[in-house]
């Protein structure tokens, strides 16, 4: 050990963490003796702690342990870590500790917390939809729910849990041997003392994480966005300051979007959807223009370009990248008479080989032997084949291979 103590190993290992969350969420300062640590002194463990380790799809409390920072707090089963930014004093390891919580981000996970409670509380009562998954983020909280749920069904569900809210009904922990009837939303596997939290006439949840008082502290609960995964539906939802703060930025954001359109705000959504109409149409005009110019271009170079002995006309082009275009130009340009077309792109390395039907060439089957060779991938028919490699210098050996074959000079 780094430092003496009042305690002998086997009384360091078998000392058991008293969590003082369990009967105080709002504690957010307390004292403690050191009864164990790493040797470099900046992983901990405390006879006794106000500090949540990340557990329940609830992250860990921060704050200050001896003055250093607690970067991350770790459950160990029946001793907690904490995981210090800086080595303890020695002087402060001595006697007791100091730990102080951050109020704002401990109470910000009471709120999203005890809302999850109340969420799926709400949406089995109303939906039968059981919450199979929890996970509260930096941003934002979401659970997954064992079944499909439209979107006037979340918004009932939204105003049911919100309604509670508004009841402040008073959220309750005890604990019950797991022997008893427990009457519980979700069985637990959990033996002995089951801590169990109740949002009255509503829920009974066995659960570790830190809670309000009363469910008027956890503030509005805003239902965004939803998502299918693995056969669920992954719901996020923001609860009291989270909310409220993202209801600001969604109305700060939709009042942009009005201003620019010069609509009022109720109608931005219209004016929005109004306008990707147009610019659909418009893009529609734009590609079709520009695919007949590419194909006008693919005949005047076909025109330009002096045949060779066999009477086959080649152009071997240089681009940046392969587009619908440059497509449409190498079709026109086989399709005025004997021709070959190749393009080699660099971004990202690929090429696109186009040949008359007259040519005496198969275009798949030539490319895709070359790429082969060069460790690329591609394809097409007669006519008309593309592929892609990985690197700039294999694209260049494959063009110096293509141009062999297809005498043309590179």
């Amino acid at each position: 050990m780094p430092w003496s103590s009042p305690y002998n190993e086997a009384q360091r290992r078998s000392t058991v963490t008293e969590r003082l969350y369990y009967t105080d969420s709002y504690l957010t300062e307390f004292r403690a003796r050191v009864v164990d640590a790493s040797p470099d002194g900046q992983r901990v463990y405390l006879d006794r702690t106000a500090f949540y380790p990340t557990s329940g799809g609830q992250p860990f409390d921060t704050g200050e342990l001896g003055g250093c920072g607690v970067i991350d707090v770790i459950d160990e089963g029946d001793r907690i870590a904490h995981v210090l930014s800086e080595r303890l004093k020695t002087s402060e390891v001595a006697h007791e500790v100091a730990g102080r919580i951050d109020p704002a981000r401990r109470f910000d996970h009471m709120q999203q917390h005890t809302g999850q409670h109340l969420l799926s509380a709400v949406l089995l009562e109303q939906f039968d939809a059981p919450t199979v998954s929890f996970h509260l983020g930096a941003e934002a909280a979401t659970i997954d729910v064992a079944r499909a749920l439209d979107p006037a069904q979340l918004r009932e569900a939204e105003r049911r849990a919100n309604q509670m809210v508004f009841e402040n009904r008073p959220v309750t922990v005890a604990f019950q041997h797991s022997s008893e009837e427990l009457g519980l939303r979700k069985p637990t596997e959990r033996e002995g003392d089951v801590r169990i939290v109740s949002i009255q006439d509503l829920d009974r949840s066995a659960c570790g994480g830190t809670h309000v008082r009363a469910t008027g502290e956890i503030g509005p609960i805003l239902l965004r966005k939803l998502d299918r995964i693995r056969g669920n539906l992954r719901i996020e939802f923001l609860c009291g300051g989270r909310a409220v703060a993202r209801a600001r930025a969604d109305f700060e954001a939709l009042s942009e979007i009005a201003r620019v359109f010069s609509a009022p705000l109720d109608e931005a959504p219209a004016m929005v959807a109004s306008q990707r109409e147009k610019l659909q149409e418009a893009e529609k005009v734009r590609r079709r223009l520009a695919t007949e110019l590419a194909a006008s271009s693919g005949r005047a170079l076909y025109a330009a370009t002096e045949p060779g002995p066999d009477g086959i006309r080649r152009v071997l082009r240089k681009v940046e990248s392969i587009s619908e275009e440059s497509r449409a130009e190498a079709q026109s340009f086989i399709s005025a008479g004997p021709a070959i077309f190749l393009l080699a792109a660099q971004n990202p390395p690929s090429v696109l080989l186009a040949c008359s039907n007259d040519a005496g060439l198969n275009a798949g089957d030539l490319l895709k032997r070359i790429l082969t060779e060069a460790g690329g991938r591609g394809g097409g028919n007669r006519t008309l084949a593309q592929g892609s490699v990985a690197s700039p210098q294999a694209l260049d050996r494959v063009v110096t291979a293509l141009a062999g074959q297809l005498a043309l000079e590179y």
